[in-house]
């Protein structure tokens, strides 16, 4: 992961030469002087960037389980010292305490600080070959099965007795198990508030992890505790093409406890997911630039880093094997509050509550009961396309709910993010965190994947046929047992028109197209709709030519629908005059043997 540390003294690059930061103007802004001329520039920080770039990375799906297990160790070992750097003592404590030596422990200090990610701490990267044996999927489903019904539970059976399930489950199926430090280090990941939980019952859950009511424990910075919830909106979009109702979109949101600052949202048509969550953790550890001038939007949001601990609930699509690895790959706590525990994620829900409120006022709106909406009719008066209302709510969060004073701290939300991470003359300020200029890695370790073997055409996915030469080497290949080797692929719901395959030799991923690039750019959701219509139509067979030449079809009615409408609007009045005098007259023949002629006005000519 590229990061840029914002740090007085850090080498950066500028305009293709090599600087350094001389100082800090606020959280948007330095001062920089370049290393060779000395020459000062005051630049936004979106214009720098790192001093080393690192290439290459691990995919944390593809890296072998005990090679991340080796990694997860490591980064536990430094990670009281990342939090109190320059203690020499416990520098030389934990080296002795785990038999290592300080220049080791300095080793993995670096190579996690440049990096920002665990995997790093791997060690060297030499590569997947072909034909290498890994952790198969299904060991790796007896293994999660087997903890979750011998150990979670309330029988409380024994890490022996959970290694021997699972040793005979894999003899019952003829398939090598696990080696058993394998299973133990599993095990040693489980969050011990999840152990407890599933072992000793919620409520002796409650009485270890229950927070004191009052300010939320542990959000003494920003960034330190982010807590993370969906809503349906009330709200009815339209579609994009013929702008007619479609339904109503989910919200997930992020919000920093410290400040209540929103720090990012995902917007989808579909019910939360492994996937919504993901885009929102994403969208939240990013800078926001590109984002606003994506949508137009001329304004700050100076919120972004990765955060310390994530609060979520008990929702499945917080338990997802993509989505723990994913928040684990960025050091990051994800914390599950107890079930029946409304207060822990009140501060989210008053926020989305909040939201709704402001919401029932645009058109579409559903209220939030039938009593509310009484007569009114939201479908009929629907206007937003999902890309607009995205629009809509980034225009609110940046410009109105983070400049307004909030209630519980008593100043707007940014202001308090950004001086508790600035410092002010009673505040001491965490320090602006790092920014990640590999985008693209971020977005694509917080995407569910999916597993595909390479044929000779490519892969398909949904129907549909991907190609690119960069598949050519792994078409057909096999393991060392003669099984085809399945790949990481992973795919954006906003545009199927191309995935992403990770190489596991080269540590990279690749953009693969579609085999027909004639075909245009679609959403997963516009998929969707036109495999029901093929459905809907008695189409047996679909394949990707039915389903573009279905779209096709969407894209011409949409075209002539717009055409009409124009055409409508812009009808000349040379054309509409003459239709008045002839009605007009009409009307004056009609009353011709009346001493006056009343005309009654015509409402619907302009």
């Amino acid at each position: 992961m590229d990061r840029l540390l914002i740090n007085i003294g850090e080498k950066v690059i500028f305009k293709e030469k090599e600087c350094i930061i001389v100082k800090i103007i606020d959280i948007n802004t330095v001062s920089i002087e370049e290393i060779f001329t000395n020459v000062v520039h005051t630049v936004p920080n979106s214009l720098i960037s790192p001093f080393n770039s690192i290439k290459n990375y691990h995919d944390i799906h593809d890296l072998p389980d005990d090679k991340w297990q080796k990694a997860l160790k490591r980064f536990e070992i430094i990670k009281p010292i990342l939090l109190q750097r320059g203690n020499i003592d416990l520098v030389k404590d934990t080296a002795t305490e785990n038999h290592i030596s300080i220049a080791t422990l300095y080793r993995w200090i670096k190579t996690y600080t440049e990096s920002g990610l665990v995997s790093s701490l791997v060690g060297k990267n030499k590569g997947t070959r072909i034909g290498k044996s890994r952790l198969d999927k299904i060991s790796d489903n007896i293994i999660n099965d087997k903890i979750h019904s011998v150990y979670l539970s309330n029988s409380r059976h024994s890490i022996i007795k959970t290694i021997r399930e699972i040793v005979m489950a894999c003899k019952d199926m003829d398939i090598k198990p696990p080696h058993s430090n394998t299973i133990r280090n599993r095990i040693k990941n489980i969050s011990e508030e999840e152990r407890i939980r599933k072992r000793y019952g919620s409520k002796a859950a409650r009485e270890n992890f229950e927070p004191i009511k009052g300010n939320f424990p542990g959000a003494d910075y920003p960034l330190s505790v982010v807590q993370i919830d969906h809503t349906p909106v009330d709200i009815i979009l339209v579609d994009n093409h013929l702008r007619q109702p479609y339904q109503r979109p989910y919200l997930t949101l992020a919000i920093d406890i410290y400040s209540r600052a929103i720090l990012g949202f995902y917007l989808s048509f579909d019910p939360p997911s492994s996937l919504s969550v993901g885009m929102c953790i994403c969208h939240s550890i990013l800078p926001k630039e590109s984002w606003l001038e994506s949508k137009d939007v001329n304004t700050d949001w100076d919120c972004w880093g990765i955060m310390d601990t994530i609060h979520v609930d008990n929702a499945k699509e917080f338990h997802g094997n993509m989505l723990r690895k994913a928040t684990q790959e960025y050091g990051i706590d994800l914390n599950f509050r107890p079930i029946a525990t409304p207060h822990f994620g009140g501060h989210i829900e008053r926020i989305l509550g909040t939201f709704s409120k402001e919401i029932h006022d645009l058109p579409g709106t559903t209220f939030s009961s039938i009593k509310e909406r009484d007569n009114y009719d939201s479908k009929k008066n629907a206007s937003f396309t999902l890309d607009e209302f995205e629009r809509w709510l980034t225009i609110y969060i940046t410009k109105i709910y983070h400049k307004r004073i909030h209630s519980s701290i008593n100043e707007t939300p940014i202001n308090r993010f950004k001086k508790g991470i600035l410092g002010d003359n009673t505040t001491i300020g965490k320090g602006i965190p790092a920014r990640i200029f590999n985008e693209r890695k971020v977005r694509l370790d917080f995407m569910p994947f999916v597993e595909r073997t390479i044929q000779e055409y490519g892969i398909m996915l949904n129907h549909i046929h991907y190609y690119d030469d960069v598949l050519r080497s792994y078409i057909n290949s096999k393991d060392e047992k003669g099984n085809k080797i399945k790949y990481i692929f992973r795919t954006d719901p906003r545009d199927i028109s191309i995935v992403y395959f990770f190489d596991p030799f080269l540590k990279e991923y690749f953009e693969i197209p579609y085999r027909n690039t004639s075909f245009p750019p679609i959403s997963i959701w516009e998929h969707r709709d036109v495999v029901r219509k093929l459905k809907k139509n008695n189409i047996e067979i679909i394949n990707e030519d039915t389903i573009f030449s279905a779209y096709r079809e969407l894209e011409e009615l949409e075209r002539t629908a717009v055409s009409l409408t124009k055409k409508e609007k812009r009808m000349d009045r040379s054309e509409i005059i003459p239709q008045i005098e002839q009605i007009l007259n009409s009307n004056k023949n009609i009353e011709s043997n009346k001493k006056e002629v009343v005309i009654e006005p015509f409402e619907d000519i302009e």
